[in-house]
């Protein structure tokens, strides 16, 4: 999977992921840390983790709380609050929409 499907990845249905169209057109070309800086926090969170880049995580997550108001503490409830854990192998094919 590339990593710009795997940032705006919103659902998955069966072996497909669904990928909202306009953002990835919108914001592809972004990096984590811009797409944290325009609030878009899940899809900068899935850019460094596909990376596996924890400074870029960290960055997202200190942005988060204070924008949020939050009191987070780890990236893992980073993965919790976003749903997103790993890249996805078993996914097959992408349905923008």
């Amino acid at each position: 999977m590339k990593k710009t499907v795997f940032n705006f990845i919103i659902g998955y249905h069966g072996d497909s992921a669904v990928v909202d169209k306009r953002a990835l057109k919108a914001n592809s070309s972004l990096t984590s840390r811009e797409l944290a800086d325009k609030g878009l926090f899940k899809s900068a969170f899935c850019d460094a983790l596909y990376d596996n880049d924890q400074e870029s995580m960290q960055y997202i997550l200190n942005l988060y709380n204070e924008q949020s108001g939050s009191a987070y503490k780890s990236i893992d409830q980073l993965k919790l609050l976003f749903g997103v854990y790993t890249v996805p192998d078993e996914i097959q094919k992408t349905a923008k929409i």
